[in-house]
């Protein structure tokens, strides 16, 4: 289908990098769980433990990671850390005990959270302000594609059972990001901007901009939802089978391949996206009524209302996705795009560390209650968005001149 293509030039090329480097983490997040258990011989509570440690920290360095960006180029600052990510990948191959384990999860987390700041100032550098959302619906589309490919790596792994079987998607997935980081190689490298002593890290007093990260992260919760969330209210609380979660996995991963950028189409800026997010909320309370649903006392009752609560929720994702995207780009001042976003992905981190314990309590704890609890948090947090970015536009400051691709080549030109 055509449309799921990015733009020849700087966009493809992006996306390139962006299916490297996900076909190895589809692969990597089928089996890392059975990995460190089975091969490396960590306890699961310690591998949980460290997990949450490395996050925590990979959320702490992102903001000064994507200053660095900020300052000493994006492309080249993306190369690093993509090298970065393929060493701590790698080093998971040798790491026998937990202080080694907790070192290179932290050094994964930590190359993990700046690659993705360092990409967006990379976007913002090649890619025209108007075509920002797009560019990042068709990067997720090809995420999303990535991932299933890499899962099905993962899968055969998984099947063997074996050692070898296990070593061998590690080294896969070290292998890709050294391909990531050759693909943004071939791009043009976009002009760090010039240092300013006195606002180190102004997104940090950036009250209005943290307000609308903090309103993010609550919408974020969607994705712990989907990955542990339903899981366990599957099993522990209605009569589907087993195998649904993994095609409730499949529909969403199909569903934003092929729809992402088409429901991007829509959002070109703070009032649309505002309008975007709100339609997300009012989705998500849908799917959790719906989810709710699903521990009726019948099997193919509660198969349905499984289904038609992912078809709203993946609706939703996609709608928050395009939504958030537009802010945090919009929102940022010109020349410190790779710093905001930096702080902006914390709301991921975040999300991913804090959101299972919330959800655990909500759903497999209160039932029904939790699950209406859940959705009208997500949807006054979606409400709350718009005032939100309209109060961090008024305040937004620009200190530094855009940032200009080095050596002449325009933004967007093809590579």
């Amino acid at each position: 289908m055509p449309n799921l293509l990015p733009s020849p030039g700087s966009q493809r090329t992006l996306a390139l990098a962006q299916l490297s480097n996900s076909c190895g983490d589809g692969a990597y997040y089928v089996t890392s769980a059975l990995y460190f258990t089975h091969v490396v011989g960590l306890a699961p509570a310690r591998i949980g433990l460290g997990l949450t440690v490395a996050w925590a920290v990979g959320s702490v360095v992102g903001v000064p990671l994507g200053r660095i960006a900020d300052r000493r180029g994006p492309r080249g600052t993306a190369v690093l850390l993509a090298l970065a990510t393929a060493v701590a990948v790698a080093s998971f191959l040798v790491v026998r005990d937990f202080a080694l384990f907790l070192a290179a999860a932290c050094l994964y987390a930590t190359a993990q959270s700046g690659l993705a700041a360092a990409r967006q100032a990379l976007l913002a550098g090649l890619v025209a302000k108007e075509e920002r959302t797009g560019a990042l619906a068709h990067l997720q589309s090809t995420l999303n594609a990535g991932l299933a490919v890499g899962a099905a790596l993962g899968g055969l792994a998984l099947s063997a059972g074996t050692t070898a079987a296990y070593l061998a998607i590690f080294a896969i997935d070290a292998a890709s990001f050294l391909l990531c980081a050759l693909v943004l190689l071939r791009l043009p490298a976009v002009a760090a901007v010039a240092p300013d002593a006195h606002a180190e890290l102004a997104v940090l007093r950036d009250r209005p901009y943290t307000v609308v990260t903090l309103l993010n992260t609550v919408l974020l919760l969607r994705m712990p939802l989907l990955s542990l969330g339903l899981p366990l209210w599957i099993t522990e609380r209605t009569e589907a089978p087993e195998w649904l979660v993994s095609a409730l996995f499949v529909l969403n991963t199909g569903a934003v391949m092929l729809f992402q950028v088409r429901t991007a189409r829509s959002v070109n800026g703070i009032s649309t996206a505002a309008r975007a997010l709100r339609r997300s909320g009012v989705l998500m309370v849908l799917t959790c009524g719906v989810f709710a649903l699903s521990a009726v006392d019948s099997r193919w009752g509660a198969v349905s209302a499984l289904v038609g609560g992912s078809v709203l929720l993946v609706a939703a994702e996609m709608l928050h996705s395009a939504g958030s995207w537009q802010l945090s780009f919009d929102l940022a001042p010109e020349g410190r795009t790779g710093e905001y976003q930096g702080f902006f992905g914390t709301g991921v981190t975040v999300a991913r560390t804090l959101g299972p314990l919330l959800l655990t309590a909500l759903l497999v704890g209160w039932g029904t209650a939790g699950w209406l609890l859940l959705g009208g948090l997500v949807l006054a947090a979606s409400y709350g968005l718009g005032p939100a970015a309209r109060r961090a536009a008024r305040t937004c400051r620009e200190p530094f001149p855009a940032p200009a691709v080095a050596r002449g080549v325009r933004a967007g030109a093809r590579t």
